[in-house]
């Protein structure tokens, strides 16, 4: 049902009437996905993707701190804290 496109790493596949897809043996394998394994689908720049949960937060992670421009040393989140904080704080004073 797949076939390799010239690339170990592509597989065509086929949608059958159903809409259904067959994720190749290897590829399944080399993922660790068996039967009943959860996977999310989603569609970025006409490309269909799949990933677990784990891997997309995973990629979520890393697009975060790929993209973080603060302190090195303080993380994302206990600045967003701190500014909430500020914020509550100036609020409060002024009410």
């Amino acid at each position: 049902m797949s076939e390799t496109m010239g690339n170990p790493d592509r597989s065509e596949v086929i949608v059958n009437r159903d809409g259904r897809v067959l994720i190749p043996a290897q590829v399944r394998r080399d993922l660790g996905l068996s039967e009943g394994s959860a996977l999310l689908l989603s569609v970025e720049d006409g490309r269909v993707v799949m990933e677990s949960r784990d891997q997309l937060v995973a990629r979520i992670r890393r697009e975060v701190a790929a993209s973080w421009q603060g302190d090195p040393d303080t993380s994302a989140a206990d600045e967003l804290i701190a500014e909430r904080r500020a914020e509550a704080a100036t609020e409060d004073r002024s009410s």
